[in-house]
């Protein structure tokens, strides 16, 4: 079909191998990336030196690339911290503690309202929002604290995290390592999110009525300790109750209107995210110099600083296996030239128009392949990590079969993320774990079952789908 494969190709496709292989070892793959980038460059440059500066000028490309989402990431962590440490979140969410009657409306009810709030503000600063409130109350009426952990972790780490509709990150980076438009992505993942989100979550909650009627989950099922209690009462009194009232109503409405102007305004992708973070900034800003006065000036920068060190901590394992994968694409050119025979389109284009030539691959083993790539990537436990892969393969696969690229990509993100963004690696869990003083390793056998239904079924709906 025209397309010439060269050294880099062969020398790109090992890397994945590779990077595929620490990952199912549980092996950080930073070396890996690093090694992958410096011989692609040497190979195409000849160059020592030029290769050496590759390195750098990719890590310079991902971040740039990823930069807008690192930062409203630690903008609306920092903002988080402001309402937990205010009380502010107490007041925004007590009205709702009303409505939790029995185990199962606590169950649905912290659940839904984990993923209402994981969209806006992402799941781990969710999960201090929610876990101080609602934790004692879904106790009180019978729920035990490994279900509560349960629905936070399925209904935030898994759905909320995996669609990432409003803050869009893992879209962005899905969508970038598959050469597709963010809205794309997006507009694919909502029916696979959607099913996925139903399946698990059902299958979690039939698990947990039928273990608790049976008596093998009892209250104690997983405790390990007292639920993590970070906020002083010093603190919590920053505010007056009618304060705290005020600002409980004036966030939602905020957030509200930013809605409302993305729809109306037709803001997606990075245009959305800076609405987003903006108003993050803005609430942080007025509620620091509310409650801490003459000291709101020095307050702002600790905010903020907590933010960021919370934000890079995240992303610091994805920049090293971004710049890889951002060689597959348009990054190539730009960080290390026009070494690539003038005939390409990308090495994974290149890579995806030669499979189709090779091998006629059906939508069936796509889609299957996607959700295991996804599924394994997960396994290093940040579930952000692996996605550009999972991207990059969805590339190849979606031009190999001629269609369904973004629903490949969709597929592979959510896998990735519900496996490893908090809902099956132990060392994921530890924030619900730690929030609701249960076992992670015994949260993560609990969602075991659940969640690898719900992959399977959603592997079948994608089938269809492409």
């Amino acid at each position: 079909m025209g397309v010439e494969l060269t050294a880099l190709h062969w020398i790109y496709v090992v890397f994945i191998g590779l990077i595929i292989g620490f990952m199912v070892k549980r092996r950080d793959t930073t070396l890996i990336c690093i090694t992958g980038i410096f011989l692609i460059a040497i190979t195409a440059t000849g160059s020592l030196s030029g290769s050496v500066s590759s390195i750098f000028n990719s890590f310079i490309y991902a971040i740039t690339e990823l930069l807008p989402t690192i930062l409203v990431i630690s903008i609306i962590v920092a903002m988080s911290r402001t309402l937990t440490t205010t009380g502010i979140n107490d007041v925004m969410i007590s009205p709702f503690s009303k409505l939790i009657r029995t185990p199962a409306l606590a169950y649905w009810t912290i659940g839904i309202l984990m993923m209402i709030i994981s969209w806006f503000f992402w799941p781990s600063p969710a999960v201090a929002l929610m876990g101080a409130v609602l934790l004692p109350v879904a106790i009180r009426v019978g729920l035990p604290a490994l279900g509560v952990a349960m629905a936070m972790n399925l209904f935030g780490h898994g759905i909320a995290l995996s669609g990432d509709f409003i803050i869009q990150a893992a879209p962005k980076l899905t969508a970038d390592a598959a050469g597709l438009p963010v809205s794309d992505v997006i507009r694919a993942s909502v029916p696979l999110v959607f099913v996925m989100g139903l399946v698990t979550t059902i299958a979690a909650f039939y698990f947990l009525k039928r273990d608790l009627k049976s008596g093998k989950l009892t209250s104690s099922t997983g405790v390990t300790a007292e639920p993590v209690q970070e906020t002083t009462d010093q603190e919590l009194s920053l505010l007056s109750q009618g304060q705290k009232r005020f600002f409980a109503l004036f966030i939602p409405l905020m957030f509200a209107l930013d809605v409302a102007a993305m729809s109306i305004l037709n803001l997606q992708g990075g245009d959305a995210t800076a609405l987003i973070g903006g108003t993050s900034v803005f609430i942080l800003l007025l509620i620091t110099m509310v409650s801490h006065k003459n000291k709101g000036l020095e307050k702002t920068t600790s905010y903020l600083i907590d933010g960021f060190l919370f934000g890079f901590k995240v992303f610091g394992p994805v920049i090293p296996i971004a710049a890889f994968f951002y060689l597959g694409d348009s990054g190539f050119g730009k960080i290390i030239g026009e070494f690539l025979p003038k005939t390409s389109h990308g090495i994974v284009n290149d890579l995806g128009v030669a499979l189709a030539s090779v091998v006629p691959l059906s939508k069936e083993i796509g889609a299957i392949t996607l959700t295991a790539v996804g599924a394994i990537t997960g396994l290093d436990g940040s579930g952000f990590s692996g996605i550009s892969l999972a991207g990059s393969v969805a590339n190849i696969f979606g031009t190999a079969i001629g269609a369904g690229a973004a629903t490949l990509t969709a597929l592979g993100q959510i896998a990735a993320i519900w496996v490893g963004g908090g809902t099956l690696v132990p060392w994921a869990l530890i924030p619900a774990a730690a929030i609701c003083g249960v076992d992670p390793f015994e949260l993560a056998r609990r969602n075991l079952k659940p969640v690898t239904i719900g992959l399977v079924v959603t592997t079948i709906v994608a089938i269809f789908l492409i």
